[in-house]
């Protein structure tokens, strides 16, 4: 369906206050700008602004519920046959090899994470957000197999991990001055490391 009118202008003005209230952050930090500072910048309400974006922390989070739901997403689409720690690590070396965003290789995105690194709510967010993926998975493969014990989501953490690892890798080499090139043939072989440190129970558990 092709998207109507309203529907574009309220997505528009939705970025729009994103990416204002994305470069205030940048330029002084996430604690020292205000909801009404934002407000102002983009030429709206105060009000408007809680109509888009419920909690500050949402205008420089704003893709929260695609990191999510991401893991749960990829392994709800493996082929048949593909365990779930193969789906998400064939998933994670597909966007290395391709230098994605949705990992943080970009060039540039190290302002990003010092913005983040200086404010306890983005950190307590960003844990929150990592909390609610493996939950996210965990409902997948409880789903799937049909297990009420504990294996789904101890299987869920792991893999919530590896990616958590990856992201914290590439956010620490390019506040280190590499560029998401170099980052990203680094990034290749810790994959590589962190896929031998899987137990075989883990790599083989939940085969589509």
């Amino acid at each position: 369906m092709a998207e109507g009118l309203r529907e574009r202008k309220k997505r528009q003005t939705r970025q729009h206050i994103s990416d204002v209230a994305t470069g205030l952050f940048l330029e002084r930090g996430f604690d020292a700008v205000t909801i009404a500072e934002v407000a102002a910048a983009a030429e709206v309400s105060v009000n408007t602004v809680y109509n888009y974006f419920p909690a500050k922390e949402d205008l420089f989070l704003d893709r929260e519920d695609d990191a999510i739901g991401w893991l749960a997403s990829v392994v709800r689409g493996r082929p048949p046959g593909e365990p779930a720690a193969a789906a998400v690590l064939r998933a994670l070396r597909a966007e290395i090899v391709a230098v994605s965003p949705r990992l943080g290789l970009i060039d540039g995105y190290d302002r990003f994470m010092r913005v983040i690194d200086e404010s306890q709510a983005l950190r307590s967010r960003v844990l929150d957000l990592r909390r609610r993926s493996a939950q996210a998975l965990t409902a997948v493969l409880v789903g799937e197999s049909g297990e009420d014990g504990p294996l789904p989501g101890l299987v869920a953490s792991q893999l919530g991990w590896v990616q958590a690892h990856v992201v914290e890798f590439v956010q620490h080499e390019l506040v280190a001055g590499r560029t998401a090139a170099e980052t990203s043939r680094a990034a290749l072989g810790l994959l590589d490391e962190i896929e031998g440190l899987l137990s075989e129970k883990v790599l083989a558990y939940a085969p589509a």
